[in-house]
């Protein structure tokens, strides 16, 4: 059975039937829909690419209001018939397994019980230095420690080059934030 959706210019995406669409954005694809959410004028759309490993499919979501052009190619099988759907669960676990790894590493840069000054230095030694938090001490390299107030006579530990260049990092960026605020 072929389910006819209406989108609010009047356009009908039949379930199954495989377009050509050119955006506005000048991207250009075929993909088959799986289905129409007219309240939100969003269509759900597959994307089918063979490979060695078994059918693999990008599911994609469209505003139908970024559709320039629309060209009929043909009506193919249900894409949602559960006979024919192929699931990589190796894959899946992969990508859930990085993007937990990733959420964690974006979870142990925020600080805790630490002013917006200090988050602002961690972000500007993170982006040339390796740093974690330790409570609301900032560890570069797993050796320098900087204790509140953050400021360039705080660093204790590791060696004196690293001690150097975090105290030059240090120094520039308070230099910055005092240069902002004596700006607003």
């Amino acid at each position: 059975m072929e389910a006819q959706i209406q989108n609010s210019s009047g356009v009908e995406f039949a379930v199954g039937c495989i377009l050509s669409i050119k955006t506005t954005l000048g991207e250009e694809f075929q993909a088959q829909v799986i289905t129409f959410d007219p309240s939100s004028n969003v269509l759900i759309l597959q994307e089918g690419v063979k490979s060695g490993s078994g059918p693999k499919r990008n599911i994609r979501l469209l505003n139908a209001n970024y559709i320039k052009e629309l060209t009929f190619l043909g009506q193919g099988e249900d894409p949602l018939d559960i006979n024919k759907c192929f699931l990589d669960l190796n894959t899946l676990q992969a990508r859930e397994d990085s993007a937990i790894r990733q959420a964690e590493i974006d979870a142990e840069r925020i600080g805790v019980g630490v002013s917006a000054e200090a988050r602002i230095i961690f972000d500007a030694l993170a982006k040339t230095l390796p740093v974690r938090w330790d409570k609301t001490n900032i560890v570069v390299m797993n050796e320098v420690h900087v204790c509140s107030p953050y400021l360039p006579e705080n660093v204790t530990g590791g060696t004196p080059a690293a001690n150097e260049r975090v105290r030059k990092v240090l120094e520039f960026e308070k230099k910055r934030l005092q240069a902002r605020s004596a700006g607003q």
